[in-house]
């Protein structure tokens, strides 16, 4: 009979998973409380254990070897999927519900938290929990029970609902707007454009609804998360093509003024993506939630 294999402790494992994030063992330490030495001393119980090393010495970091990537990129799902089911337990043994959230880290800072709640607060008895995720995942592995989606209609496992389409416009602050006399589209051009490094089409996109215009639109600052681009755009750092449900609190207060919508043609939409398998009543209650929400988005422009 084959003989199972012990398993390290949780605390070796997250010492791992965090030295593997971080590739370093002081940054691990000080995410988790513990010295540089305790961590590195946790790091060689595993890598004995399995056998291999798992980082190797490069000046004075380090840098995980394909062992260690291997195990790395398994292990944080798992401890997440662990973590996942020990709150849901933790859940079942009281008269608290959990629902597990997976959501855009944008959509979920600038849009969805601001409304939760409201959500929460009509179900006292409701925990919620909450990650960050940029790409689709297994959102049945991952012990997921609602997430949100951006993209094309296509999410293998997933059960995908559509919300809403993503309505995008050009927007800069007040004063740099008076700065450059910008009164019509043709004026936008006159300023600096700010470019999102994930969707450096959009200018293009927008150039081409604008007759006569040949400006080179590639030139300008460059940004690789909406919230930094966003907040460049209030500090007048130049016009953004922001989506509308990123920028309703600055659109509302005047830190930005929306000066003309982007269509960009991908057909790509909002939608909330949930398991096959039949959905607990707090899931359900969620779906039929957030879909009201969307009416209330900054008018289309």
């Amino acid at each position: 009979m084959k003989r199972d294999i012990p398993l390290p402790s949780v605390s070796v494992l997250r010492c791992f998973e965090a030295a593997a994030k971080h590739q370093s063992f002081t940054a691990a330490a000080e995410e988790l409380g513990l010295t540089q030495s305790g961590v590195s001393r946790q790091v060689k119980e595993l890598e004995d254990q399995i056998g291999a090393a798992l980082f190797r010495r490069e000046g004075r970091g380090i840098r995980l070897t394909q062992a260690g990537r291997s195990l790395g990129d398994s292990l944080a799902s798992d401890l997440t999927r662990l973590r996942a089911t020990i709150s849901q337990a933790v859940a079942a043994g009281s008269t608290q519900e959990m629902l597990t959230i997976g959501v855009l880290p944008a959509f979920g800072e600038r849009w969805l938290v601001p409304r939760l709640g409201e959500f929460k607060a009509k179900r006292q008895n409701l925990d919620l929990m909450l990650y960050s995720r940029s790409e689709p995942f297994d959102i049945a592995e991952q012990g997921i029970d609602v997430a949100i989606h951006f993209g094309a209609n296509d999410w293998p496992g997933a059960k995908l609902t559509p919300l809403c389409p993503e309505d995008l416009i050009v927007a800069a602050a007040p004063t740099l707007i008076e700065e450059h006399r910008v009164s019509n589209r043709e004026d936008i051009f006159r300023m600096p454009l700010l470019h999102l490094t994930t969707r450096p089409h959009l200018w293009s996109v927008f150039r081409k609804s604008v007759p006569g215009s040949e400006e080179r639109i590639q030139m300008g600052s460059y940004f690789d998360q909406f919230p930094l681009i966003i907040s460049a755009a209030v500090n007048g750092m130049g016009a953004a093509i922001l989506p509308t449900y990123l920028v309703e609190a600055e659109i509302t207060s005047g830190a930005l003024k929306q000066l003309a919508p982007v269509k960009d043609g991908s057909g790509h939409n909002y939608y909330v993506a949930t398991p096959a398998a039949k959905l607990s009543p707090a899931a359900t209650d969620f779906v039929n939630w957030i879909k009201t929400q969307v009416s209330r988005r900054v008018p289309r422009p």
